[in-house]
């Protein structure tokens, strides 16, 4: 422990000492507080003169423990503790994410008092805790939890990142953020080993090692988009798409992880790749917006690929019209059914009597 560490501080840490090891004697209360015994007993009349019940007792099992009536101050976490607790509960109990629910409420009391950095991934879970991650992409959270503090202290990393089932590959980076998106953990930042600007998946860091090492982040760093633009490049197929509308409207039904928007003559051009054109067509296909794709061969081909099954399945549900059932007509005895059709009406009818006073029709034709 620091040796300028105030008083209140150290009363504050010789409470939650007491708090997780019941019992404790003054003497492994100093050594944890890097004072004298002497000092430690002190803390502890510190904080009676507080009026938390402390409790002390005498004897081979004694020592300090918090006594019953005790209302506990605001719980000290630190961002790594939080971070961990926060995604441990997510993950277990998916209602927490909902503020009005009990654990959720105090989750909400945790978010309030993080620092902005730790806090923001933390709210995007909330906002959007979709479905329980399978156990292949289920993140360590000592892991994440790291990689949290190295970001909020700026420290540059190393680690060791699982590339396949036998492949790793050890990694110098700048972490700016962890970010959840897509039901997945990233981390982003500026890797020295490739030189460029990489999206890591969390759930395949292996280990991490905090360097004393300082960076200064992007300013104005917007975490989420630079994912989300990052997450779009890099792909085999070229995507280059005109939409002809504003880049507010346009905005607001293309995400961001679809591609980056540009102004352009004649509208708005969205630039991406993709190792998927036919699921960028469905994503494209979903807007109400005019558009026209450019520079992209294999997205053309699977847009049209698509309309050509959209209008096969068309035409398959489209209703056959219902042919009217032929109507029997009665006609006067003697008509003649071999005689020429001179024109239209009513269908060539044989009738047959069938007894006194009865008819019975059968038709030969039906009405057209």
């Amino acid at each position: 422990m620091r040796r300028d560490t105030s008083p209140t501080a150290r009363a504050l840490l010789a409470l939650e000492a007491i708090q997780d090891s019941p019992g404790i004697t003054a003497q492994r209360l100093g050594e944890l507080l890097g004072v004298t015994e002497r000092a430690a007993r002190r803390y502890v009349a510190i904080l009676r003169e507080a009026h938390l019940p402390i409790e002390s007792a005498t004897g081979p099992s004694g020592g300090y423990r918090v006594g019953r009536g005790l209302r506990l101050p605001p719980l000290m976490f630190s961002a790594a503790e939080a971070l961990g607790l926060v995604m441990a509960v997510l993950e277990g109990h998916r209602d927490a994410a909902d503020p009005t629910e009990l654990v959720g409420a105090a989750l909400s009391k945790i978010l309030r008092v993080l620092p902005q950095p730790v806090a923001e991934p933390l709210r995007a879970v909330r906002r959007d805790p979709g479905p329980p991650p399978e156990e292949a992409r289920r993140v360590d959270a000592a892991v994440t939890s790291q990689l949290v503090e190295a970001c909020t202290r700026a420290r540059r990393v190393r680690l060791t990142y699982r590339l396949g089932p036998e492949t790793e590959r050890p990694m110098e980076v700048d972490p700016w953020a962890v970010v959840l998106r897509h039901s997945r953990w990233y981390l982003l930042g500026f890797s020295h080993t490739r030189q460029a600007v990489r999206a890591l998946r969390v759930d395949r860091v292996v280990s991490v090692f905090a360097t004393s090492q300082t960076f200064t982040p992007p300013p104005d760093l917007d975490a989420v988009r630079a994912l989300e633009e990052h997450l779009s490049e890099g792909w085999r197929h070229p995507v280059e798409v005109l939409f002809r509308e504003t880049i507010d409207d346009t905005a607001r039904w293309v995400p961001r992880s679809l591609g980056r928007l540009e102004p352009a003559e004649g509208g708005v051009l969205l630039r991406a790749t993709t190792d998927s054109p036919e699921w960028y067509a469905r994503q494209l296909a979903v807007t109400p917006l005019d558009f026209e794709v450019r520079a992209s061969q294999a997205l053309v081909d699977a847009m049209a690929e698509l309309g050509e099954r959209l209008s096969r399945s068309a035409v398959s549900a489209r209703p056959t019209p219902r042919r009217p059932s032929p109507r029997a007509t009665e006609l006067p005895s003697g008509y003649d059914p071999g005689a020429a059709d001179d024109g239209p009406g009513p269908p060539r009818t044989r009738v047959n009597p069938t007894g006194p006073g009865s008819t019975r029709s059968r038709s030969r034709g039906a009405v057209t």
